[in-house]
């Protein structure tokens, strides 16, 4: 069994039932929920769109591989009407990312473990030191909580009370 972090969320549609549907389809596609953080509100991080971002780190037990992890988030994405990327941020209903795989370190054309992103988005960290402040990044040898201590990123964020 494997310890999988995911990052979801979404700016389009009733964005509370889209994070309660996410979860569900997660825990039965991928694996056991263990964990998740409260739902941000953020901007759109890399564009401008009128909708702000509910976010939320889900903390996964799988059997799965990370390549079937990422097979099954796509096809979750898919049932949220999420075309496959065209190379560029957008508005939409629900976007899945693997944070974390263990501490595995992954890199192939179709996926990078950990999320190359991480410690740049507030909108990740934030939620992830929630759950796993002491968790060490593989790649920058440092916590969660550090790397959200050592952030750029000042976007506003606002924790969702639901």
């Amino acid at each position: 069994m494997h310890d999988v972090f995911l990052s979801v969320g979404g700016n389009l549609g009733n964005k509370q039932h889209n994070l309660q549907k996410v979860r569900m389809y997660i825990s039965r596609r991928i694996g056991e929920l263990t964990g998740q953080s409260s739902v941000y509100e953020t901007p759109p991080w890399g564009f401008l769109a009128e909708e702000d971002f509910w976010n939320q780190v889900l903390q996964v037990r799988t059997a799965l591989s990370p390549e079937n992890v990422l097979r099954e988030a796509h096809e979750i994405e898919q049932l949220f009407g999420r075309k496959q990327d065209a190379g560029y941020y957008m508005s939409r209903e629900m976007d899945i990312d693997i944070l974390y795989y263990d501490s595995d370190t992954i890199s192939t054309d179709e996926l990078i473990i950990p999320h190359p992103r991480i410690p740049e988005r507030l909108f990740v960290l934030v939620p992830l030191v929630e759950l796993a402040p002491g968790y060490v990044h593989p790649v920058h040898k440092r916590t969660n909580r550090q790397l959200l201590d050592q952030c750029s990123d000042k976007s506003a964020i606002t924790r969702i009370e639901l």
